[in-house]
């Protein structure tokens, strides 16, 4: 019989889930903020001690109803529970290789590192504020980049004052660097 008419069981599932690229470049080392560390400690706090715990007792009442085949809160108790342990397992794997750096610390606060907010201009004179964080947790609307995204690559080590080259997938910008802070200074 064909696989594509087979049911694949949980434990399928999962390694098919396990098996997707974590979002680090390989052979990186998976670098983050105090506040962000401290965010996804928090987020698997959460997942562990309070959203997992009331899943697991609403799929213990639903299997208690009898069918579970047409229970739907059987179903999606079920279904949230892979997810919540999914997340977890992606939690325990990110916290577990991280590599806290403090901003505070940085030496050389002429340059842009890890963890500076900094002030760019385009080649209209219209300014933006980035802050260079980790892959977990960059956040746009924020404006924090991670800093392997494009803008933080083209503004690492370069110095107020300089202008720099952003590849952009409309060709290349030049941007240039009007100030440069770390956090807690």
């Amino acid at each position: 019989m064909s696989k594509a008419f087979t049911k694949e069981t949980d434990e399928e599932v999962e390694e098919l889930e396990e098996d997707t690229p974590s979002p680090q470049p390989t052979g990186t080392k998976n670098y983050i903020t105090p506040h962000g560390f401290r965010a996804l400690q928090d987020e698997l706090k959460q997942l562990r001690r309070v959203e997992r715990p009331k899943v697991v007792e609403i799929v213990s009442w639903a299997a208690g109803n009898g069918d579970r085949s047409e229970n739907g809160d059987y179903i999606y108790g079920k279904k949230r529970l892979r997810e919540i342990d999914r997340r977890i397992r992606f939690l325990l794997k990110r916290l577990e290789i991280a590599e806290v750096v403090e901003p505070s610390q940085q030496k050389n606060r002429s340059q842009v590192f890890f963890g500076a907010t900094v002030t760019y201009a385009d080649e209209e004179d219209n300014e933006r504020t980035v802050r260079i964080v980790g892959i977990d947790e960059a956040d746009t609307t924020r404006g924090e980049v991670s800093w392997i995204s494009p803008i933080a690559r083209a503004l690492l080590k370069a110095r107020e004052g300089d202008v720099v080259e952003l590849r952009t997938p409309a060709g290349p910008q030049s941007i240039a660097v009007v100030a440069i802070e770390y956090e807690g200074v």
